[in-house]
């Protein structure tokens, strides 16, 4: 199956790329919401374990799709301030390798305000039963690899949360399944992306 890709470097040497991949996913997924789309994912080809990189790409196997998507208004108009420069529409090559970026909401879960909130509901759950809530002394701690957060700003609720993404190898393409993020996720999401580390210039 053929795939198409277009890429989004931010220029300002300066900027806070986390916020600005949180942006162009939000514009990402408002689109991908509004039109009812599957199977578009989102690669970070300059991802290392201390940044999340200055450059997006986002990937389809229709090409019409991305055209659209790169014509959204954000992204025309952060390209005319000189904040984007936005590759055109290309074929992904044949020989490039793959990679999933993946939605952990685990790690969510462990900071502070995911285990205040675990806390209640359990205390919840127990006063519903007519017993007293006694938290446990002490929370089990996880270590997780290397992730990037990316903050996203819910159209709903109008409340900020985070995208906690990591990345993992794959030996061979799998199917396009993404969440509306363009990010494969721990369980029912698998979809890998082209890897385009190697064709940065």
């Amino acid at each position: 199956m053929t795939r198409y890709y277009f890429m989004i470097r931010f220029l300002p040497k300066e900027a806070n790329f986390s916020l600005l991949c949180g942006r162009c996913i939000s514009v990402m997924h408002g689109y991908v919401s509004k039109h009812d789309l599957q199977g578009l994912g989102v690669s970070f080809p300059a991802w290392t374990n201390s940044s999340i990189g200055h450059v997006i790409a986002f990937v389809h196997s229709d090409i019409s799709i991305l055209d659209k998507l790169k014509q959204q208004a954000y992204f025309q108009e952060m390209q005319e301030y000189g904040v984007f420069e936005i590759s055109n529409v290309q074929v992904v090559p044949a020989d490039c390798p793959e990679v999933r970026f993946r939605r952990n909401q685990t790690i969510s879960k462990m900071f502070v305000g995911g285990i205040r909130r675990k806390l209640k509901r359990a205390e919840k759950r127990a006063t519903a039963r007519g017993e007293v809530f006694e938290p446990p002394h002490t929370m089990q701690l996880r270590e997780f690899e290397s992730f990037h957060a990316v903050t996203i700003a819910s159209r709903s609720s109008g409340q900020d949360f985070c995208l906690n993404i990591q990345k993992d190898s794959v030996s061979k393409p799998c199917e396009s399944h993404f969440n509306s993020y363009g990010l494969a996720t721990n369980q029912q999401m698998n979809g890998s992306v082209p890897d385009f580390s190697g064709y940065l210039r």
